[in-house]
């Protein structure tokens, strides 16, 4: 644990009197997760977010009034709690899990997708195209031309995006539905993880996650893929606008890459792989490693 997180964790801790001995990392990216004494969870997140971290929190509350299997905020303590400008979440630790498969990822987000708008929570729109701006200028790794690239692909997407073809009613989303963030525990529940980028939108857009796939990558077989639609009902494929947001979903896995290349050298292949991809150097599906 680094001394930052180690102070910041502390502080946190010691304002809501939760024990902080012994903590245990469990991931240290942008956002850090320790698991602490009790079945806790401590988020730390990146500086500047104690916005988007109140919001989680709410939603994550919401989530639990309409009994939806989501990641539960720590009940009975004031939070957010900022230390040296961070923003510190509590969460109960789920039971042992694993990825969900894809039809558990399709009945998880129709169980969401189904739920009506709330009124007094400020989820806001969908925002496709956040931080990636940042993400291609910091994406050192790569060349001047690809990055000139890169930014010119963006600006075309967001045209695009703004002329987004009529599609099924928007409703709450989850706004990143990998199988990474809806989990299966051993106790057979499927849980939705990381509410960050919960917002209001297109359904579309969590079911292009896992259609790219199959349709992108080949990372899922056709059977899996029948299955997913089947389970929820739509096959995203079908709608006009599905290859544009196709194309943003590609662009932000690329950019994924292309960040952490800047830290981990053994990314690098990849991102300019991804990179020359996206640029037309090869034809779908693409031999992309999943960056699980």
């Amino acid at each position: 644990m680094s001394s930052d997180h180690s102070s910041v964790l502390a502080a946190a801790c010691i304002e809501v009197g939760l024990d902080h001995t012994d903590a245990e990392p469990i991931r240290l990216g942008e956002n850090a997760l320790f698991r602490l004494p009790g079945g806790v969870v401590a988020r730390i997140a990146r500086p500047g977010q104690l916005t988007v971290a109140t919001r989680e929190v709410r939603i994550a509350q919401w989530l639990a009034e309409h009994e939806i299997p989501a990641i539960r905020a720590l009940k009975d303590i004031a939070q957010p709690v900022q230390a040296a400008g961070r923003a510190v979440t509590f969460w109960e630790e789920l039971p042992p899990h694993r990825h969900g498969t894809p039809a558990e990822v399709a009945t998880a987000i129709r169980r969401l997708h189904d739920l009506p708008v709330p009124a007094d929570l400020p989820l806001g729109d969908l925002a496709p195209f956040v931080r990636l701006a940042e993400r291609i200028d910091a994406a050192t790794t790569l060349t001047d031309e690809d990055r000139s690239w890169l930014r010119e692909h963006l600006a075309s997407l967001q045209v695009r995006y703004a002329n987004l073809p009529p599609g099924l009613p928007h409703c709450v989303v989850h706004g990143d539905a990998w199988v990474g963030n809806v989990v299966a525990t051993d106790n057979g529940q499927v849980v939705l993880l990381d509410l960050e980028r919960c917002s209001v939108g297109p359904p579309e857009w969590d079911l292009v996650s896992t259609a790219i796939k199959h349709t992108s990558f080949d990372w899922i077989t056709a059977e899996d893929y029948r299955d997913f639609c089947d389970r929820y009902d739509h096959d995203v494929t079908t709608w006009s606008g599905f290859n544009l947001l196709r194309d943003i979903r590609e662009l932000r896995m690329a950019l994924y890459v292309a960040q952490r290349a800047t830290e981990n050298p053994t990314a690098c292949a990849e991102a300019s792989l991804r990179v020359a991809c996206l640029r037309g150097d090869e034809t779908r599906p693409w031999p992309w490693t999943p960056a699980l």
